[in-house]
């Protein structure tokens, strides 16, 4: 995948594409449905298949301190929509430059001028340029105007409403992860590098590979059922597990993190890009007064777990 992330360097290789803009948090159905007329209108048009987004979110720049929200990291969208087929993701950086243009500086500077993409598809709500006064239907009168096509898509919705990446937040907040695959058209993903943690696990006889949610919106505190894929190294592959979500309060208060065990697995998986599905969620995070009360539970949690993934 060709990764563009300053659009007045773009080189001849990176330029004269069918583009869809938007933020892709989750890259969810919805997101999929425009990926589908884009590709589409590659064909047609013989030209590369892009994405344009923006680092860091524009929400993240507007409001640095508020809390996180993302559904998954730069790195992690990247090799979503590479899966999905994109060729060209035009990653542009979000700065004081890139958020005072107008909607027609943006059209004609970005995508005409600069890029010169031969169509841009865009979902109904998409807003763009200073103040987010530009709409869909400016970037079509815009790009009637420029040169390139535009395709405006309906949101796709069902019976429980429109497929949102704030709609799965809230499931995934509510501890409903099936709700969020529902509109995710896959489980809801968390990839990460192991880090060393305090290793309380293997003390327990439970070794977890501990994983950092910082920047990301954060499920429900508890434990869950999930599909583990290591990425990389000597044990890539898929196994099944127990994931324990939240800030530890057995051990006093700590940064919330996930924790999960592996089953049937050993090795050393340190520092290895790991994916971490949430299949089910089983019950809330609790404070326990004993060690021993805590191994129960676990054993209990693993048992349940692999009771769950067994009916997949």
């Amino acid at each position: 995948m060709h990764i563009v992330r300053d659009y007045q360097f773009a080189n001849e290789a990176d330029i004269g594409a069918a583009v869809a803009i938007g933020n892709f948090d989750g890259v969810h159905l919805g997101h999929q449905a425009v990926l589908d007329v884009v590709r589409q209108k590659a064909i047609e048009l013989g030209c590369p298949m892009g994405v344009m987004t923006f680092e860091p979110h524009p929400r993240e720049y507007f409001a640095p301190d508020a809390p996180a929200f993302r559904l998954m990291s730069a790195e992690a969208k990247a090799h979503r929509l590479a899966k999905l087929g994109v060729t060209h993701l035009y990653q542009l950086n979000f700065n004081a430059a890139l958020s005072s243009l107008s909607a027609r500086e943006f059209c004609h500077d970005v995508i005409h001028e600069s890029l010169k993409l031969k169509h841009v598809v865009v979902g109904a709500d998409f807003c763009f340029g200073k103040g987010r006064a530009g709409t869909a239907e400016t970037l079509r009168d815009m790009g009637a105007e420029l040169g390139f096509g535009v395709t405006i898509l309906p949101l796709v919705s069902d019976k429980k409403g429109v497929f949102s990446s704030t709609a799965i937040r809230t499931a995934l907040s509510a501890g409903h992860p099936e709700d969020a695959a529902h509109m995710l058209g896959h489980w809801h993903r968390i990839d990460a590098r192991v880090e060393h943690g305090d290793a309380r696990g293997r003390d327990l006889g439970y070794p977890t590979a501990n994983l950092s949610l910082s920047g990301l919106h954060l499920p429900k505190f508890g434990v869950y059922a999930v599909w583990v894929d290591v990425l990389e190294g000597p044990h890539e592959g898929s196994y099944q597990g127990a994931a324990s979500i939240g800030d530890r309060p057995t051990f006093g208060m700590n940064v919330p993190n996930l924790e999960v065990f592996i089953f049937d697995f050993s090795g050393d998986i340190y520092d290895t890009e790991i994916s971490v599905a949430l299949v089910h969620f089983q019950r809330p995070e609790l404070k326990f007064d004993s060690l021993e009360e805590l191994i129960i539970q676990i054993e209990a949690d693993c048992v349940e777990s692999r009771a769950i993934l067994a009916k997949l």
